[in-house]
C-alpha cells in the first residue's frame, strides 16, 4: 500500500481522524441500525449498551492521581466487573472514561494512536493543552451519539513539563480535582473535605481510594473493591517520571485500612 497525496490545500495535517476521512474512514462510525433503532423506539441504550460510571483525578505536590471503578452496568445489570476505565494517553498523560463503554474505549484507542502519529510526523510530543485539544474534538465528534444517548465524558489529566506541577480537567482546567460518572457526586464530596496544597503521592492515592468507596457505597453503578474475585479499582499517579500503575496489592492493604475505619465506626 501506497502513501496517500495531498493537494497543498487538502492536506490534514497531524491529525489522525481527518486523516481517515480524507481516505473515506469514518473515525468513528455509527452505531448499527438494530442498534440505533431500538434507541429511537425507546427500548433505550441503558439496556442494550453497557456503561461505565465514576471516575476521577486529583493533584498532589509534584503531579497527578487518576483512578476509576472496575464496573460497567447494562440498567440494573452488572455487564463486567473488570473494565479499565483509567489508561495512558502517553508517557505524560492519562484519560479516564465514564459512559458509553464500547464508544469511550473506542475513543480512548483513537486518541492514543492519534497522540503517537502527531509526534512521529511532527518530530516532537503534543503540549498537554494540545493533548487537550485534540480529545475536545473528538468529543465534539462523539455528539450525534451523544444525542441518542450513547455519551461519552472522558477526564483528561497529565503532567505538564512547562509549569513542572500536574494538571487535569481538559480544556476546562480543575486545578484541584474533579470527578465524572453516576458516582461522581458522591466522589467530589470526598475530594473536597479531604484534599489539601500540598498532598503527598500516597496520600492522595488514599484519598482518590476513599472517594470511590463512599460513591460504591450508595451508587449501584460504580463497583467498590472486590475482596472474593480480587478485582480493585484502578488508580494510577502521572508525574515528571510518566505513568506508574498502584499494584493491586498495595490498593489490597489501602482498603483494608479503609475497611478496619468502617467496621470501628
Amino acid at each position: 500500500m501506497t502513501m496517500p497525496r495531498f493537494a497543498a490545500g487538502d492536506d490534514p495535517g497531524a491529525s489522525f481522524p481527518d486523516l481517515l476521512r480524507k481516505l473515506g474512514i469514518d473515525p468513528f462510525p455509527s452505531m448499527s441500525g438494530a442498534v440505533v433503532e431500538a434507541n429511537l423506539r425507546g427500548g433505550g441504550s441503558d439496556n442494550a449498551i453497557p456503561h461505565a460510571t465514576t471516575c476521577l483525578a486529583l493533584t498532589y505536590d509534584r503531579g497527578v492521581v487518576m483512578a476509576g471503578d472496575r464496573r460497567a452496568t447494562m440498567g440494573n445489570i452488572i455487564s463486567t466487573r473488570s473494565v479499565e476505565k483509567v489508561v495512558p494517553a502517553d508517557d505524560l498523560s492519562g484519560v479516564a472514561i465514564a459512559g458509553t463503554a464500547g464508544l469511550a474505549m473506542e475513543m480512548i484507542k483513537l486518541f492514543q494512536l492519534q497522540l503517537e502519529y502527531y509526534e512521529k510526523v511532527e518530530g516532537q510530543a503534543l503540549s498537554l493543552e494540545g493533548k487537550a485539544n485534540q480529545l475536545s474534538m473528538m468529543v465534539r465528534s462523539n455528539m450525534p451519539a451523544a444525542m441518542q444517548g450513547l455519551g461519552v465524558v472522558p477526564l483528561f489529566a497529565g503532567y505538564d513539563p512547562l509549569v513542572s506541577r500536574g494538571r487535569l480537567g481538559g480544556r476546562y482546567e480543575e486545578r484541584d480535582f474533579v470527578a465524572v460518572g453516576s458516582g461522581s457526586m458522591l466522589a467530589s464530596t470526598v475530594l473536597r473535605v479531604g484534599w489539601r496544597k500540598n498532598l503527598s503521592r500516597d496520600a492522595a492515592i488514599e484519598l482518590a481510594a476513599r472517594a470511590l468507596w463512599e460513591a460504591s457505597d450508595t451508587d449501584t453503578a460504580t463497583g467498590g473493591p472486590d475482596i472474593l474475585r480480587g478485582i480493585y479499582p484502578i488508580v494510577a499517579s502521572i508525574d515528571a517520571n510518566g505513568w506508574s500503575r498502584v499494584s493491586d496489592e498495595s490498593l489490597a492493604s489501602t482498603y483494608e485500612a479503609i475497611m478496619r475505619e468502617v467496621r470501628s465506626r
